[in-house]
């Protein structure tokens, strides 16, 4: 018994336009940055970063669902791989505002001032 070819094109167009369609959105709101949320802030960033990392962590899930065929495997392999991401993707994000608001305090109240 040989194994028959299946065409995958339908499912590569459909991955090809979700993750196409999410890029758009992104590069749309990044051209108009609109100021409800561009100008509104939600744990020391505003709404508009946050949708980008949103944005961007969905793309990532999607990529790693299609082109590293997750949805074949078992369920607790697929949240060993999607948990550890999340947990780093947040835990860098923790690290990078923290540090951020620091580095901006320490320029704001001291004597070194701001020379970029």
């Amino acid at each position: 018994m040989g194994h028959e070819h299946v065409s995958n094109t339908k499912r590569i167009w459909k991955v090809f336009t979700f993750l196409s369609f999410v890029t758009i959105v992104e590069v749309y709101l990044g051209i108009i940055k609109p100021d409800f949320l561009y100008l509104k802030n939600f744990l020391s960033m505003n709404l508009l970063n946050w949708i980008f990392i949103i944005l961007t962590l969905v793309k990532a899930y999607g990529i790693t669902w299609a082109f590293m065929h997750m949805e074949a495997e078992k369920s607790s392999l697929r949240w060993a791989v999607v948990a550890t991401v999340i947990f780093l993707v947040l835990y860098l994000l923790f690290i990078l505002l923290v540090e951020a608001d620091y580095i901006y305090g320490i320029f704001k109240d001291s004597t070194i001032k701001w020379n970029f």
